[in-house]
């Protein structure tokens, strides 16, 4: 099973689902599928270097919807540091290392993420960074003030009234301890999986 994490740039705003495996089927489904989820226009891409983004499919798909494709240098790692970011502060985090392949894996991985991109999106703030300076040997960085996507995307001029409206409507109605409960029941599950595996191996 592999996670595909889509982070907005402007408002750090991420979506994660759990696809089969890295085949251009299910990446390209689940994109559309996260696509749907974003209280935002997909304008852009900007993708890492593997066969399961960089096809005629995708490609074809963002002409089609006139979103603009781009993709990261090859070998340069830090071209998607904010991936990388999230892949550690929400994948890792809280799905962990274990590797999981069979289809009852994946139903608690969405599930999971369905509760986990409500509460990383509307309660976990994070800070930006806006500038750093060399001085000699060291490099000072300045950060914004800590603020949740949720909070970026209401302050977004980019970002259509109705859309924010429908956020709000959505945050009225959110508990994050309920949230918190749901994904800890889920990461249970999934340890218990990945131990069963470990135990009987062949089964």
């Amino acid at each position: 099973i592999q996670t595909l994490n889509v982070t907005d740039v402007c408002t750090g705003w991420t979506e994660m689902q759990a696809v089969k495996n890295k085949a251009q089927i299910w990446v390209f489904t689940a994109l559309k599928d996260i696509r749907g989820k974003l209280p935002f226009d997909l304008l852009g891409i900007d993708s890492d270097n593997g066969g399961e983004f960089i096809n005629d499919h995708l490609v074809r798909f963002c002409h089609e919807e006139k979103i603009n494709f781009t993709r990261s240098r090859s070998y340069r790692k830090n071209d998607n540091c904010f991936i990388e970011q999230k892949n550690y502060t929400i994948v890792r985090r809280y799905v962990g290392y274990a590797r999981y392949d069979t289809e009852v894996a994946q139903m608690l991985m969405n599930e999971l993420y369905s509760h986990l991109r409500l509460y990383v999106n509307f309660f976990l703030p994070v800070m930006k960074l806006i500038q750093k300076t060399r001085v000699g040997s060291k490099v000072k960085k300045k950060y914004d003030e800590p603020q949740t996507p949720y909070q970026r995307v209401l302050a977004s001029t980019f970002v259509p009234e109705i859309k924010k409206e429908e956020l709000r409507q959505q945050y009225a109605n959110l508990n994050p301890a309920m949230l918190r409960r749901h994904i800890a029941k889920l990461q249970n599950k999934l340890l218990q999986l990945s131990e069963n595996k470990r135990n009987h191996p062949n089964i």
